[in-house]
C-alpha cells in the first residue's frame, strides 16, 4: 500500500473525553490520507468490481456546547474505488460552512441535536429547527456523477469528488437551490430517469415541500405538501411514476415548541400517514393513506404491482423507548438509537390506489436497520434488502443480513466481538443480469487490530464470509450511511490506464 498523508486537522476535543461517542468505536479520525494498491489481508478483489463505495462519517473537532450528540460530528467522506484488480482510498472532511467557521474559532458555535437552539453563540444557522451547524455528514448520493453530502436535519448539499472526496461547493441547481429550507437527510436518485427527488421540511406552514431536479441538473418541479403542524420525517421512497412521503406520530411536543424546546414524542393515538403524489404532481394530487402508529427511519424501496404502491422499510417497534431498566446513563441517554430498544424490522405496506386501503405485514422478527438494496432495481420491484444488525443498547452496527422479502430467508453475517461496521453497498458485477449478482461493500472499525477494513461479501452468499478484505491506513470511526457509483455512471474513470489517476483530473 502506498500511503501519503494530505492534510491533519486540529481537534480541540479533551484529552480525557469519555462521550461514547467520541471514543472507543466512535473515535473521531483528523488525518486526511491518500493510498493506492491497497494491501490485500485476505482473499482477492474482484476483477469484474468496477466503481467507487463511499461512506459518510461524523468526526467531530470540537467539543458541544454543553451535550454532545453522534449527530453533531462533521462530516468525512471516505471513498474506496475498484478497478482490473486494484482498489485506492482517499477520505476528506467536508468543507461546510459551518465546519470552516467553527474551525477559524476553535470552539462551537451552533447548537447541537441535545442542545437548546438559544445556547448557540451565533443567530444564525441551518436546520429545519434553526441555529444548527450544518455538518452535512448524514447521507451521501451520486448524481449526474458527483456526490452529494447531506445534513439530516435539512442543510445545503455539497459536492464532492467521488474520487478524492474533496469539497467542490454547494450544489445550487443552477441558482434554484432552496437555501433557506435545504434539503432533508436522503435525496433520491432515479439512475433511469436521471432524476433526483428529495423532500425539505420546517416549522413554518405548510411544514413541508416536495422537489424533482432533471438529469440537467435543473429544479425542474416544487411544491407545498401542507401538514398538520410541524414534523420530522427522515427519508423518503418513489415509484416509476410517484413519490411516497410521510406524515409519522413522532415529532416535537406542541406545547414545548411553544417555549422552545425541541423535544420530540410519540403520539401512540394517532396513525402513521403516508401520502402518494405523482413524481411531478401538485400540491392537490397528493393522497393520503393511514397505517399503524410508528415512526420509520429509513425506507429500502417501492414500487407499483397492479393498482397498489408497495413500499418496504423499517418500522419501529417502539419509537419512544422507556428509559426504565437502564443503568447505564449514555445507554439511556441515547436509546433512541439502538436499534434493539427502538425494535426495527423490515416491514411493507401496501396502499390501494382505487380503494384508498392500506394493507401492512412485517417481513421478519429479526431486528436489522439501514437496508441497501441493488441500485438498479430503485423504484421498480426487487427481492433483496441488504440490512445491517445492531449491538444492544448501542449504536453501532454488527453485522450484515440479507433478506428475501419473496421467501421470507435471511442469512446473516457478523463480524466478530469489537469489530463494528456501516451500510452495505450493493455493487453489481459488470455485465450482471441477476438482482443478487454482485458485491457486498462496508468499512468495519475493528477495536481488536486497532484498525479499519474494507469488507467486500458476495452478495449471493452473505453468510460465507467476505471474500475480499483490504487494510485502509487508520481506524476510521463507526458511521451509517453509504453508497455505490458503478465506473460506468462516473466521469473521466476510463480515461486514464489507473482509476486512482483520475484523482486531481
Amino acid at each position: 500500500m502506498e500511503i501519503e498523508v494530505l492534510g491533519k486537522l486540529l481537534s480541540t476535543l479533551p484529552a480525557d473525553d469519555d462521550h461514547p461517542y467520541r471514543t472507543g468505536p466512535w473515535r473521531p479520525q483528523t488525518t486526511e490520507w491518500k493510498a493506492d494498491d491497497l494491501t490485500v489481508v485476505s482473499g482477492e478483489i474482484p476483477a469484474d468490481l468496477d466503481g467507487v463505495y463511499l461512506r459518510n462519517t461524523e468526526n467531530p473537532l470540537h467539543p458541544a456546547i454543553k451535550n454532545y450528540h453522534p449527530f453533531d460530528g462533521d462530516a468525512m467522506i471516505h471513498v474506496v474505488g475498484f478497478r482490473d484488480g486494484k482498489a485506492f482510498y482517499r477520505n476528506r472532511f467536508v468543507r461546510t460552512d459551518g465546519m470552516l467557521a467553527e474551525y477559524e474559532a476553535q470552539r462551537p458555535l451552533w447548537a447541537g441535536a441535545s442542545e437548546m437552539p438559544e445556547w448557540a453563540q451565533r443567530e444564525d444557522g441551518w436546520g429545519a429547527r434553526r441555529r444548527m451547524k450544518d455538518a452535512s455528514s448524514t447521507d451521501v448520493v451520486v448524481h449526474r456523477g458527483t456526490a452529494l453530502s447531506s445534513f439530516w436535519m435539512c442543510g445545503d448539499l455539497y459536492r464532492i469528488d467521488p474520487y478524492s472526496a474533496a469539497t467542490l461547493g454547494k450544489e445550487d441547481w443552477n441558482g434554484a437551490f432552496p437555501y433557506h429550507l435545504g434539503v432533508s437527510a436522503h435525496p433520491k436518485v432515479d439512475d433511469r430517469t436521471g432524476e433526483l427527488l428529495f423532500f425539505n421540511y420546517s416549522k413554518e406552514a405548510p411544514y413541508m415541500k416536495y422537489g424533482v431536479v432533471d438529469a440537467d441538473n435543473n429544479l425542474a418541479h416544487y411544491v407545498d405538501i401542507p401538514l398538520p403542524g410541524p414534523r420530522l420525517p427522515h427519508d423518503m421512497a418513489f415509484t416509476e411514476n410517484y413519490a411516497i412521503l410521510n406524515d409519522l406520530p413522532l415529532f416535537w411536543d406542541e406545547e414545548l415548541l411553544k417555549r422552545g424546546v425541541h423535544h420530540p414524542r410519540f403520539h401512540r393515538g394517532m396513525p402513521a400517514r403516508f401520502g402518494v403524489i405523482p413524481r411531478r404532481g401538485q400540491s392537490s394530487d397528493i393522497r393520503w393513506f393511514e397505517a399503524d402508529p410508528t415512526y420509520v427511519l429509513h425506507f429500502a424501496n417501492a414500487y407499483e404491482d397492479g393498482e397498489e404502491i408497495v413500499l418496504e422499510g423499517f418500522y419501529q417497534g417502539e419509537p419512544e423507548p422507556k428509559a426504565d431498566g437502564i443503568a447505564d446513563k449514555w445507554q439511556r441517554a441515547f436509546r433512541f438509537l439502538a436499534l434493539d430498544h427502538m425494535q426495527s424490522r423490515l416491514h411493507r405496506w401496501r396502499f390501494n390506489l382505487r380503494t384508498g386501503q392500506t394493507r401492512e405485514e412485517s417481513l421478519t422478527d429479526q431486528i436489522t436497520e439501514f437496508g441497501m438494496i441493488n441500485g438498479a432495481h430503485a423504484g421498480v420491484r426487487h427481492r433483496y434488502v441488504y440490512a445491517t444488525s445492531g449491538v444492544d443498547g448501542w449504536f453501532l452496527l454488527n453485522g450484515v443480513v440479507k433478506h428475501d422479502t419473496e421467501t421470507g430467508v435471511e442469512e446473516s453475517f457478523r463480524f466478530g466481538d469489537g469489530v463494528f461496521g456501516s451500510e452495505a453497498s450493493m455493487a453489481p458485477r459488470i455485465g450482471s443480469t441477476d438482482e443478487d449478482d454482485g458485491y457486498l461493500i462496508t468499512l468495519t472499525t475493528d477495536m481488536n487490530d486497532d484498525a479499519s477494513y474494507c469488507v467486500v461479501f458476495d452478495a449471493k452468499r452473505v453468510s460465507d464470509g467476505p471474500v475480499c478484505t483490504l487494510q485502509l491506513p487508520e481506524r476510521i470511526s463507526s458511521g451509517t450511511h453509504s453508497t455505490w457509483a458503478a465506473g460506468s455512471e462516473l466521469r473521466r474513470w476510463r480515461n486514464v490506464d489507473n482509476a486512482a489517476q483520475a484523482v486531481g483530473l
